[in-house]
């Protein structure tokens, strides 16, 4: 009797699965993929495109998706250097299922932020006594 190997699990910490999820799930992330899905960019442009990002979370960001394989960058020989990230065949993969997260979220920030001030206001009210 030959046995199957188990899938990985999300579930299980011990899967690469977590530390996949961890990379895709940051916001950051997903506005670094979901502006490179436009086209290539150079660092200034993602940095203007994406806003609020600090230069080191950006430049954290960036190494993180080119060492796993979502984005190429491409460093041109000149002085100053040029840079230009786009995405990895890999990265294009991501595109779809983050479109629709994206439109998750303008569908439904509203009920998001409704029930944060529901939820916030029953925090501060008196409790009443049953």
């Amino acid at each position: 009797m030959t046995t199957q190997p188990q899938q990985a699990c999300a579930f299980d910490q011990t899967s690469g699965i977590r530390k996949a999820l961890d990379l895709i799930a940051d916001k950051w992330t997903a506005l670094i993929i979901m502006a490179l899905a436009q086209d290539t960019k150079r660092y200034s442009e993602l940095q203007r495109k994406i806003g609020g990002i600090s230069q080191k979370m950006l430049t954290q960001t960036l190494r993180q998706l080119e060492t796993s394989g979502l984005i190429h960058r491409k460093v041109y020989p000149v002085v100053p250097p040029m840079v230009e990230y786009s995405l990895t065949p890999l990265g294009v993969t991501l595109v779809e299922p983050l479109k629709a997260l994206c439109f998750w979220a303008a569908e439904h920030f509203y009920e998001v932020e409704a029930a944060r001030e529901q939820a916030s206001r029953e925090k501060t009210s008196p409790n009443e006594a049953a």
